[in-house]
């Protein structure tokens, strides 16, 4: 077979959908399009489907962005929804455990117990990991910004600066984060002068970087590239805006050019761990 199309990068839309907390899924979307060189995986998470309104939910953003469906439903009826749902719309959609599970049942000669979230222990962590998850969730993108006087972290950046990913990243590790676009000409929340709990954290990039991943953006949704949005020079002006805002106002800096989410996070929470406030300047 001919490789002369094996540099051509390939943008798909790959959608979690879980009722525990996804981690599982994300993992195994990595390790597979990680085989994939060209390939750029838009992921969408959907985490603790629960209801049926969440599931709803779900369906309708599935539709509304068509790609691959990876999920881990333990309720049989949710799980047939979402089924029946990908047959009609020719979509792709693959319950990633179905394969262990049934080799390991045969080989045990036991029934699997149907227990969401069933690999994990019960204690305090765990539901602090999903409270923290939840309140990513819900305070994702400048969201319900009265709510950020209890978070625990705060992300500030410009478009494709990967607030959102880190967000969740620490939140699986059971930090409260929520996070605020910066838009050209958009003032900031009156309330972030008001905040004394969370870190805030400005997250950077350079300019190329962000231009490259916004063309990717724009490619991946057929979108017109024809737009300020990718303008280089519009792009090097929102990113020195950012840094001066950062500055003036004394918050930590993160540079995510050259970092994946997991050492981004891993530094957030390094100066989470040494800036923190005291119990008593709260």
């Amino acid at each position: 077979m001919s490789d002369r199309n094996s540099n051509i990068a390939i943008y798909f839309h790959v959608h979690l959908v879980s009722d525990s907390t996804g981690e599982t899924l994300v993992a195994m979307m990595k390790a597979s399009t990680a085989q994939f060189r060209n390939a750029t995986a838009l992921e969408h998470l959907h985490a603790l489907v629960r209801s049926e309104e969440q599931m709803e939910k779900t369906l309708e953003r599935i539709g509304a962005k068509p790609g691959i469906v990876l999920y881990t439903l333990v309720n049989g009826e949710r799980r047939r929804r979402l089924e029946e749902f990908c047959v009609r719309r020719n979509i792709p959609a693959i319950s990633i455990l179905d394969p262990t599970l049934s080799v390991l049942g045969r080989y045990l000669g036991s029934a699997m117990i149907s227990e969401v979230g069933a690999q994990r222990n019960l204690d305090a962590e765990y539901y602090q990991r999903i409270a923290a998850l939840d309140f990513a969730m819900a305070h994702d993108d400048g969201q319900n910004v009265a709510g950020l006087v209890d978070a625990d972290i705060l992300l500030l950046g410009v478009s494709r600066t990967s607030k959102t990913p880190t967000s969740i990243y620490l939140a699986n590790r059971g930090y409260k984060t929520g996070n605020i676009p910066l838009v050209p000409g958009a003032p900031l929340p009156a309330i972030l002068d008001e905040l004394k709990k969370p870190l805030v954290v400005g997250l950077v990039a350079s300019p190329d970087r962000i231009v490259q991943i916004r063309e990717q953006r724009l490619m991946g949704l057929r979108q017109d590239a024809q737009t300020d949005y990718i303008d280089q020079d519009r792009v090097r002006d929102e990113m020195r805006q950012a840094k001066r805002l950062f500055i003036k106002r004394g918050y930590k800096v993160v540079d995510v050019t050259r970092r994946s989410i997991e050492e981004t996070s891993a530094q957030i929470i390094n100066l989470y761990q040494t800036n923190r406030p005291k119990e008593q300047d709260l």
